[in-house]
Formats: structure tokens, C-alpha cells, sequence
């Protein structure tokens, strides 16, 4: 009885002590980033890969501002029923290719032919993850029906 007890206070403890303990400081992967922490995380980044100066900063700083304002209000449309999201999905693809269109038209206009080719180079790298990830998804989904 007496090594019972003990091999479950063993478990108990180790188990305890194994246990990450967060000091509220540092963020999980779990956990969200609010959109204005989300923005200047990526100004911040944009800025070290593509050597930003003041003006640009805050010229990509606007508009990163209104692409989450447009965002935004883009997902306050998408709260509607599956069959008008379903049937609204081509227009709704299409008018996100025109804003990427616009973004890229004023990222030209802001940024050097260099630091352009450099985003313009990114933005495809970031695209592929996120399709990669998408694949990744769909495929544990089927694998779990299935």
C-alpha cells in the first residue's frame, strides 16, 4: 500500500513539475494577437526585410491600417447564411484579387524597385505557406472522416 502511495505521488509530482508555468509575460502559439499588435508586428517586420525609411513606414503604416479597416469589413459581410456565402464566393475571390491588385499598384508606388522586388518575393513565399498549410489541413480533416 505504502509503494502505491508513493508511485502515485511520483506521477503526481513529476507530472506537476513537467507542466510549463507562464508568467503572463510571453505569449503561446494558441494565443491571438490583437490586430493592432498583428499590424505593427508586421510594419516592424516589412521594415527589417525591406530597410524601411521614416516616410515609407508611415506611408505602409496607412495602409496596412486600411487593408484591416476593408478586412474588417469584409468580415462583417461573410456573417451571412452558407448558401449566400457559397454563391457569393467567385465575387467575393475576385474583388480580393483587385485589392491585392490596388496593394501592390501603391506598395510600387511607395517602395523602391528593390525593396518591391523583395516584398513582391515574400508576399509569393507567404502565399505558398499558407496554401501549404491549407493542403496540411484538408488532408488531416480527410484523414480523420476517413
Amino acid at each position: 500500500m505504502k509503494k502505491l502511495i508513493i508511485a502515485a505521488l511520483l506521477v503526481v509530482g513529476m507530472t506537476t513539475y513537467a507542466q510549463n508555468k507562464k508568467d503572463g509575460s510571453e505569449r503561446t502559439k494558441m494565443e491571438r494577437l490583437t490586430p493592432q499588435e498583428r499590424q505593427e508586428k508586421q510594419l516592424k517586420k516589412m521594415t527589417a526585410e525591406l530597410s524601411l525609411n521614416a516616410k515609407q513606414q508611415e506611408q505602409v503604416n496607412q495602409l496596412l491600417t486600411d487593408q484591416k479597416l476593408k478586412r474588417e469589413k469584409m468580415m462583417d459581410i461573410n456573417k451571412t447564411s452558407k448558401e449566400e456565402m457559397k454563391m457569393k464566393h467567385e465575387a467575393k475571390k475576385s474583388e480580393m484579387q483587385q485589392e491585392r491588385k490596388i496593394l501592390e499598384d501603391k506598395m510600387k508606388v511607395i517602395l523602391t524597385p528593390e525593396q518591391f522586388t523583395t516584398w513582391k518575393t515574400n508576399q509569393e513565399k507567404n502565399r505558398e505557406k499558407v496554401a501549404n498549410r491549407m493542403k496540411e489541413r484538408s488532408n488531416k480533416r480527410t484523414e480523420i472522416e476517413n
